[in-house]
């Protein structure tokens, strides 16, 4: 199914360490770049997390965009926030990847995304959590408002690259105990 990818985040550090009401660490060497290159079973190079034993099953963050649009309507706020406030590597806009995750018991679904360089896969495991962050960057309330909506945690699969831009999603193993990807709202109704 076609998605776009509106965001890409690789960043070395850490940005949001502490407590949230010291503010957000300077991410001086975070980058919002236009391509990624992605390893299998690695990451995104140059992100914190590339290569790390414990976040291997949790490497690369994707997150839809269409959840920051309902948080900010349900919250009030005059204009939807700055998506990379959201510190999730992939943005995506056409497609609710919060269903990707694997429930309790279950499998994650296996997807690939194809940019224009060929199709990259990735295995979901668990949700991106939303953390009381939220509260500080995004706006009072969101911490609470993005449960259930804060994105899936993923393995990569495939060594490749992903570009901003439009691209093209595939479903190749849907998770367990969840209905096949054809039957999935694409964008109105996003959560599970």
């Amino acid at each position: 199914m076609p998605v776009e990818i509106v965001e890409l985040l690789v960043s070395p550090v850490h940005a949001y360490e502490g407590r949230p009401h010291d503010g957000p660490r300077p991410d001086p060497d975070g980058t919002r770049p236009d391509a990624v290159e992605v390893r299998a079973g690695l990451g995104l190079v140059g992100d914190r997390y590339y290569g790390r034993a414990a976040h291997r099953r949790a490497a690369v963050t994707f997150f839809a965009a269409e959840s920051l649009t309902e948080i900010a309507h349900e919250l009030g706020l005059a204009e939807v926030p700055d998506a990379g406030l959201t510190r999730r590597n992939v943005v995506l806009r056409g497609f609710p990847v919060d269903r990707l995750a694997a429930g309790r018991g279950t499998e994650g679904a296996i997807f690939s995304i194809d940019s224009g360089a060929g199709p990259v896969r990735f295995r979901a495991h668990r949700a991106a959590n939303p953390c009381a962050w939220m509260d500080v960057v995004l706006a009072p309330g969101a911490f609470r408002a993005m449960r259930g909506r804060g994105g899936v945690r993923c393995e990569p699969l495939d060594d490749g690259v992903l570009r901003r831009g439009p691209a093209v999603l595939r479903v190749e193993a849907p998770p367990s105990g969840q209905p096949e990807p054809g039957q999935w709202a694409a964008s109105s109704q996003l959560r599970p």
